[in-house]
């Protein structure tokens, strides 16, 4: 006995129209996992010996004692303590001997209003270089807000934090990035 076949086309794409629909999404996704690395996992390092000033940005991680220990190798003659959202809060923490320390509220509460202070900072003290100390998944988007208001040098140092965190703070990474490319382009 013979089997019938259901009335009508199968709608299944050609093989070959399948494969390259595969590899088109693979070579998406190797693509986003290489950019996500490379800007938020493993961001260009280097600091330099000195520095005009430290500027601790706001957020989780262990970013106060590496701002407090760059701070006594006496990197910059300024600290200044981002107190924003998720900052260290108040009061300030001791000051380092020969040290000045600037505890700030950044307005708004994010790394924008971090930049608009600490450029606000620079121009006052004439700083010519300012090392960060944020996390690996900020240091991009940080440079280029900095970058935005303050012509100088930009280094960053970056502070750890659990890698349970990870899965939220590269969400949150890609689009405080995105956010930062597209939406608030300017300082």
């Amino acid at each position: 006995m013979a089997t019938r076949r259901r009335a009508g086309p199968e709608r299944r794409p050609p093989a070959p129209a399948r494969r390259r629909a595969l590899l088109a999404g693979l070579a998406l996704l190797v693509a986003f996992g290489g950019l996500t690395a490379r800007l938020l996992v493993w961001p260009a390092q280097g600091g330099p010996a000195r520095a005009s000033a430290i500027v601790m940005l706001a957020g989780p991680g262990n970013r106060l004692p590496l701002a407090l220990a760059l701070a006594r190798r006496h990197v910059a003659p300024v600290l200044a303590i981002s107190q924003g959202f998720q900052g260290y809060g108040s009061p300030c923490p001791p000051a380092v001997p020969g040290v000045k320390l600037i505890c700030f509220e950044p307005d708004p509460a994010s790394t924008r209003g971090e930049a608009e202070f600490a450029a606000r900072l620079a121009e006052q003290y004439h700083w010519t270089s300012v090392l960060l100390v944020a996390t690996r998944s900020q240091d991009t988007r940080a440079r280029i807000v900095l970058g935005r208001c303050f012509p100088g040098s930009i280094y960053v140092a970056t502070a750890a934090f659990p890698a349970r965190d990870w899965p939220y703070e590269l969400t949150y990474g890609w689009g405080a990035l995105l956010k930062a490319l597209v939406v608030h382009r300017s300082c």
